[in-house]
């Protein structure tokens, strides 16, 4: 056939070496050897090379889809970012698909924080990245909370960086802004008990809860703080309805879970509602009777719970 393209595969140094061993009949020249040593690490690093841009290809052409799953409220800055979790979560498992792992050392030099991302593949050959920045001394963080902060920050930002990935609706986080962007740290012992007080004051609307993690991110969104003073309980509860944010959400729990003050879960349930009328004759439930009648079998005999 014209134009038929034939592709040899490449001989491995090592292969050659070996034929070599075999026809020299016990008389091996080393210095040939350690030569053909070196170009088998040398034939092995290319291979690898081109095994990982093959492995990134196929793994840009089907990327995973990062979503923003955390909120960052600071001053006069809002926006969502997403988790360092859920980043290396969704980037590891797919590249793990394609033979690679990612990984980080971090570093300070000269008071700044220095975080380099490696991938690799199996066959060896890797890749890093590296991007540098000042420990992140905002809000009441000790100094060691400061340099873990712009470590996290770091390393997601250096493996979304290196796999040319961005997280879906990715915005520039509140660069453009006149603050650095900050991750919101959890609130102490001290500030938990305060936000508790504020909670169990607020008036709640009936079927409704006081949403700790909402009052918690107000205070911090608004004052880059979370309350401390328990004497000031009273003024806090009513700056927070006068602010007229919402903090309150459903409350699916059931009398026991109110009872005894346990949080919702996936398994909370409200009680479930006892209807008015309760019919002997079939053994129902209804909110409405037909002239004193069950409007199911048509019998009297219906218990009315209200009924005094």
């Amino acid at each position: 056939m014209e134009n038929e393209i034939t592709r040899v595969e490449p001989v491995s140094p090592l292969a050659t070496a070996a034929q070599l061993v075999q026809q020299a009949d016990g008389k091996i020249d080393v210095a040939q050897l350690r030569e053909l040593l070196e170009l088998q690490e040398r034939y092995d690093a290319n291979e690898a090379k081109k095994a990982y841009v093959v492995a990134m290809a196929a793994f840009k052409a089907d990327p995973p889809k990062i979503i923003k799953d955390m909120h960052v409220g600071y001053k006069q800055t809002s926006y969502n970012h997403a988790s360092l979790a859920n980043v290396t979560s969704c980037i590891n498992t797919a590249l793990s698909g394609h033979g690679l792992t990612g990984s980080w050392v971090t570093s300070q030099d000269n008071g700044s924080v220095k975080v380099t991302c490696k991938i690799t593949h199996v066959l060896g050959h890797s890749e890093i990245t590296c991007l540098s920045a000042a420990p992140d001394t905002t809000g009441s963080k000790n100094p060691i909370q400061a340099i873990g902060s712009t470590v996290t920050y770091l390393q997601r930002y250096t493996i979304l960086a290196l796999t040319g990935l961005a997280t879906y609706e990715q915005d520039d986080d509140g660069v453009g802004s006149h603050d650095e962007p900050v991750l919101i740290p959890p609130p102490n012992e001290k500030e938990q008990v305060v936000i508790g007080l504020i909670c169990d004051g607020y008036p709640v609307p009936d079927g409704m809860r006081v949403d700790t993690k909402k009052v918690a991110n107000l205070f911090w969104a608004v004052n880059g703080a979370y309350p401390k003073d328990k004497k000031r309980v009273d003024k806090a509860i009513e700056w927070v309805v006068e602010t007229g944010r919402p903090v309150c959400v459903p409350d699916n729990r059931s009398t026991f879970e109110k009872d005894y003050d346990i949080p919702e879960d996936e398994h909370s349930q409200p009680d479930p509602v006892e209807l008015r009328y309760f019919c002997k004759g079939c053994d129902r439930e209804f909110d409405e009777a037909i002239k004193g009648k069950c409007p199911h079998c048509i019998s009297d005999k219906l218990i009315d719970r209200q009924a005094k």
